[in-house]
C-alpha cells in the first residue's frame, strides 16, 4: 500500500523534532560536564575587564619579537628569544580567546536566541538583518552560519591571529552608501526568486541602523554599489577603427597621456567607459538553495558539512538557522548606461553573464574564447546604452567552470599530451575532475531579479545552461548571440566546437562526431621557438 505525501511529511517533521530534542539534550549534558571557570587573579588574561574588546585592545599591544638575519642559530628549547616568542603567543591566544573552545551550538541552548529572520519579507525590519558574528555583542543572536567576505574571511582570521586587525573593530559606514540607486524590486519579497545573496545587502547601514547603533549588533553590508571608469585597450582599438563612437556620456575621451619625462604626449589616449558596478557577496538561504537544486535541505547541509572537511558543524547542529555565508567567491555586476533602465521593460537591454577565466580574461591565453567574448559583450553593451537602452555584464568568480585553476591546468596538460581534439574536450575534464562542469547555473538568475530585470533583448552568450536557467526563472530572452568567427583565438576552436556539439547555441553551425575528431588544437611543439 503506497504511503501518502502527507504521512511522509508528518514522519519527516517528527524526525526533525526528535533531532532538535536530541541536540538540546546533548547541549545540556555538555554544559553539565564542562569545567567551571576558576577565579583568576587580576593579572590573569581571563580577568581582563571589558570582555573581548579589552582583550583585543591588549593583544594588539603585544609585539612579537622581530627576527634578525644575524641571530645565532641555537636550539629552540634553549633560545631565550624562542621562549619569549612562545610565551607571547600563548598570551595572545588567551587574550584573543579567553573562554574554552566552542565547536558548535544547539537550539534551546541557554542564552541562545537568534534574531528574527523572515526571508522574503518585503519589510526589511521583518526580514531581519544577517548576523553571523561570534563577537560577545552578537553571538547569542546569530541567525546565520559562516562569516562575511566569502573566501576572504580566511584572510580576516589570519589578520586577527597576526595582530594586524582588532577583532572588535567597528566599521564606520559614513559616506559609503550606494553611489547609484538600486531600489527595492518585487522579487526581493519573493523567497523563491533570490536565495543566494541578501537583496538588502547594500542598504544595511540605512535599514538596520537601530540594530547597529542602538543594539550594538555586528551587522555588515554584503553588497557595495559604486561608480567608475573602465579602461580597455581593445575598446580603444575598436574606437580607432570606427566601430564605436565617443558620445561623452557612456564613452568618454581619456585624459591626455604623459611621457616618461613628464612632458605631454601627442599619442592618442583612447577612451574610457562610464559604468556603475555592484560587488555582491554570497548569502545562502538554505531552504531556497536546496529547492533550486532539487534536493532536500538536510542533504544540502550534510554535503556542505562533510565535503568541506567538517568546516561548519552548525550546519548539522543548528537546523533552526536557515542562512549560510559560504566561503566562496562573489559576483560583480557592471552596468553600462542608466541603472534605472534595468527594470524598465520599455528599454532595450543587452546582457552577458560571464564566469571567471583568469588565464584569458586577464592574461590573454588563446586556448579559449573567454576574453574576446567578454570584450565583444562589453562593446555590445556600450552600443545598447548609446541607443538609449542599458547594458549589463555579470562576472561570477567560478574559475575553470568552478573546478578551479589547478584542475584546469591539469586538463590542459592532458589535452596537449593526449591529442587535443574537440571529441576529447569534455572527456579530458571528466577524467581528472569526475565531472565536466560544476558551475550549476541555478543560482545565477538571482542577480537579474535583484536588479528588477523582466526581459532580456540581447543575450551575448552561447551557453545552454545559462539560457535555460534564466528563462526557467521567468525572464524571457528575445535574441541570442554567438561569438563572431573573426574573434576566435588561434587555439580555441577545440573548445568552441566541443561546446556547440554539446548543446551551445549557434546560428548556423551543426557539428557531428566526425567533425569533432577533425578539430584539433595546437601542440606544445608548435609553440617552441
Amino acid at each position: 500500500m503506497p504511503v501518502s505525501d502527507a504521512i511522509l511529511t508528518q514522519i519527516l517533521t517528527q524526525l526533525e523534532e526528535l533531532q532538535v530534542s536530541q541536540q538540546t539534550l546533548q547541549a545540556k549534558l555538555d554544559a553539565l560536564g564542562a569545567p567551571k571557570e576558576v577565579s583568576s587573579s587580576p593579572s590573569s588574561p581571563r580577568a581582563i575587564p571589558g570582555g573581548r574588546q579589552a582583550a583585543a585592545d591588549a593583544v594588539m599591544a603585544i609585539e612579537a619579537p622581530t627576527a634578525s638575519p644575524h641571530n645565532t642559530l641555537v636550539s629552540p628549547s634553549t633560545s631565550p628569544a624562542a621562549s619569549t616568542t612562545a610565551q607571547n603567543e600563548k598570551e595572545r591566544e588567551k587574550l584573543l580567546y579567553p573562554s574554552r573552545v566552542m565547536l558548535t551550538t544547539y537550539p534551546d541552548q541557554h542564552g541562545i536566541k537568534p534574531y528574527q529572520m523572515e526571508w522574503g519579507s518585503e519589510d526589511p525590519a521583518v526580514r531581519g538583518p544577517i548576523i553571523c558574528s561570534r563577537l560577545p555583542s552578537s553571538i547569542k543572536q546569530r541567525n546565520a552560519i559562516g562569516a562575511h567576505s566569502g573566501s576572504y574571511s580566511i584572510y580576516r582570521a589570519l589578520a586577527i591571529a597576526m595582530g594586524t586587525l582588532n577583532p572588535t573593530h567597528k566599521p564606520d559606514y559614513t559616506k559609503t552608501e550606494p553611489a547609484v540607486s538600486i531600489p527595492q524590486q518585487p522579487a526581493w519579497s519573493d523567497p523563491t526568486k533570490i536565495v543566494s545573496f541578501d537583496p538588502w545587502g547594500h542598504l544595511v547601514p540605512q535599514v538596520y541602523r537601530r540594530e547597529l547603533e542602538e543594539l550594538g549588533l555586528d551587522v555588515r553590508p554584503s553588497i557595495a554599489v559604486t561608480r567608475a571608469h573602465m579602461k580597455l585597450s581593445e575598446v580603444d582599438d575598436t574606437v580607432r577603427k570606427g566601430g564605436l563612437t565617443i558620445d561623452g556620456k557612456v564613452l568618454l575621451k581619456s585624459a591626455p597621456l604623459i611621457n616618461a619625462d613628464g612632458t605631454p604626449s601627442t599619442d592618442d589616449p583612447g577612451v574610457e567607459i562610464a559604468i556603475s558596478k555592484a560587488a555582491v557577496e554570497p548569502v545562502w538561504y538554505l531552504p531556497g538553495v536546496a529547492e533550486r537544486f532539487g534536493i532536500s535541505e538536510g542533504l544540502l547541509r550534510r554535503a556542505l558539512f562533510e565535503d568541506t572537511g567538517g568546516m561548519y558543524p552548525e550546519l548539522i547542529t543548528r537546523p533552526d538557522i536557515k542562512v549560510f555565508l559560504p566561503p566562496i567567491g562573489n559576483l560583480t555586476a557592471y552596468i553600462f548606461g542608466n541603472p534605472a533602465f534595468l527594470s524598465d521593460e520599455s528599454k532595450e537591454l543587452t546582457v552577458r553573464v560571464h564566469d571567471e577565466c583568469n588565464g584569458s580574461d586577464v592574461f590573454g591565453s588563446d586556448i579559449c574564447t573567454c576574453k574576446p567574448y567578454l570584450i565583444y559583450a562589453i562593446e555590445e553593451c556600450i552600443r545598447c546604452a548609446q541607443r538609449g537602452g542599458v547594458g549589463l555584464v555579470v562576472y561570477f568568480r567560478k574559475e575553470g567552470r568552478a573546478l578551479g585553476e589547478v584542475t584546469k591546468y591539469l586538463v590542459y596538460n592532458l589535452r596537449k599530451r593526449g591529442g587535443d581534439s574537440a571529441d576529447k574536450y569534455f572527456k579530458a575534464t571528466e577524467l581528472i575532475a569526475g565531472v565536466k562542469d560544476m558551475r550549476f547555473q541555478a543560482l545565477m538568475p538571482d542577480v537579474l531579479h535583484w536588479l528588477g530585470i523582466k526581459k532580456i533583448d540581447n543575450m551575448v552568450s552561447m551557453s545552454d545552461m545559462k539560457y535555460d536557467a534564466i528563462v526557467g526563472s521567468g525572464i524571457p530572452i528575445i535574441k541570442r548571440y554567438d561569438i563572431p568567427e573573426h574573434l576566435l583565438p588561434p587555439d580555441s576552436r577545440v573548445e568552441i566546437d566541443a561546446k556547440i556539439a554539446a548543446g551551445y547555441f549557434s546560428h548556423n553551425k551543426k557539428l557531428t562526431e566526425a567533425d569533432l575528431v577533425k578539430t584539433v588544437g595546437r601542440t606544445w611543439e608548435e609553440t617552441e621557438h
